[in-house]
């Protein structure tokens, strides 16, 4: 029985004889991590109980990284390495000591979501999306019946009056259910899957886990996801009668949306909260001891700390955390950490808008994905998402997709070139 993980070539395959466990239970499992992630009110979370056992039933099986991701895997390394050094004189402090090892623990969660897809991606990632699926619609279920306190629920599953569902945060769970609200609003402009039962998920999704958030963040974060997957699904768009669809959708969004946001405004404590949050600047974001001043003055002290504040040290030397994950990445991890989360921003960028481009199996997964987390990069600007376990699942998938369409381009080359004549491989 093969176990551990393998470093596979530009051009590797599957193992000829497959051992381990069954793909039902390999789905079974990764089904139960994904709906898991849509509970974080409790710490840890089924997520992290999941995780151990998808790995354990994955690499049985035989696990394979492909050399593609490894400038993930290093930088990765090397920005937890910082961690560790910044963390050595706060050895004492539980919450620094936690920190860090809750960044390495997510680091693994990455390596595991890119070499999942090398074997059977496809079916490995249905599963998981599936009970993202449902994870996220049980979340904004929840985050309906807390916000219109729906049998006294609204003391359990709201904060600050916002809807935070089975999440501490509200936004938390509005940037959780992003990524599945994505591959829906795909679904629908592609035609796969009933549009109906599609378009009352996506409202449902849309309503309790985004709109009643009341997240700045995850408004826009949702509103850019879905005209960046709109567009790249367009110009990818493998028909013309697909492009015919998403024109005839866009058209009739603007409709919809401003109808259902008339009818969601016509409630009054709805329209209160939306009045207030709507503002682009709130009162803890401006003036010099405000979010954005705080975030210009602890920049001239963090080129002076090479190993920056310490690990969750920042709030005792400015009012509160940094909000803003590429700050944080100095101030919590040192030179090295930040320089480390600098290059494989960069880097995944790059490997982001090239796997969109690679022609592959997944190639419209890596458009669903990659609209969402280059999305969620920029609003690291504006919040820490350092340990939101949703970054790190869509960080590891976009280097998954990318290995994986290096290999299938690999494969396409070498049987190009044995066909005879230079023609196609049968």
């Amino acid at each position: 029985m093969s176990t551990g993980l393998a470093l596979g070539g530009a051009g590797g395959t599957a193992p000829a004889v497959r051992r381990g466990f069954s793909p039902r239970v390999e789905g079974a499992v990764l089904w139960l991590m994904g709906y898991g992630g849509g509970f974080a009110f409790i710490e840890p979370s089924p997520w992290e109980f999941a995780f151990f056992l998808v790995l354990f039933v994955l690499a049985v099986g035989g696990l394979r990284l492909h050399r593609s991701t490894l400038p993930m895997v290093a930088l990765l390394a090397l920005f937890n390495i910082g961690g560790v050094f910044s963390l050595a004189p706060f050895l004492h402090d539980s919450d620094s000591v936690m920190f860090i090892a809750v960044s390495i623990y997510l680091m693994a969660t990455s390596v595991l979501f890119s070499a999942m897809l090398l074997d059977r991606g496809a079916e490995r990632f249905g599963a998981l999306r599936s009970g993202l699926t449902w994870g996220a619609a049980t979340a904004s279920v929840a985050g309906i019946l807390g916000y219109f306190d729906v049998a006294g629920l609204g003391a359990i599953f709201t904060v600050n009056d916002r809807a935070s569902g089975t999440f501490k945060d509200p936004n938390v769970l509005g940037t959780f259910v992003i990524f599945p609200l994505v591959l829906i609003a795909q679904d629908m402009l592609t035609g796969r899957g009933r549009f109906w039962r599609n378009a009352a998920l996506f409202a449902v999704i849309f309503v309790g886990g985004v709109f009643l958030s009341f997240s700045r963040g995850a408004w826009g974060h949702a509103g850019a996801s879905i005209l960046m997957v709109t567009g790249l699904t367009f110009l990818f768009a493998a028909t013309p009668r697909v492009r015919m669809r998403i024109l005839g959708l866009v058209a009739l969004a603007p409709v919809v949306g401003v109808g259902a946001l008339a009818a969601a405004l016509s409630i009054e404590p709805v329209r209160e909260m939306f009045e207030v949050r709507a503002s682009l600047n709130q009162y803890y974001d401006v003036g010099p001891t405000g979010r954005f001043g705080n975030h210009a003055r602890s920049l001239p002290t963090l080129f002076e700390m090479p190993n920056g504040y310490g690990p969750r040290q920042f709030r005792y030397h400015w009012p509160e955390d940094p909000h803003n994950v590429y700050i944080n990445a100095f101030a919590s991890y040192g030179w090295l950490g930040g320089v480390a989360y600098l290059a494989l921003t960069l880097a995944t960028v790059a490997v982001g808008f090239a796997t969109v481009a690679m022609r592959s199996s997944l190639q419209p997964l890596a458009i669903a994905v990659w609209s969402t987390l280059f999305v969620q990069m920029l609003q690291g600007f504006l919040i820490d998402t350092d340990h939101w376990r949703h970054y790190y699942l869509l960080l590891g998938l976009v280097w998954g997709l990318f290995a994986l369409a290096r290999v299938e381009s690999a494969a396409r080359a070498r049987g190009l070139a044995s066909a005879p004549h230079g023609g196609h491989a049968a």
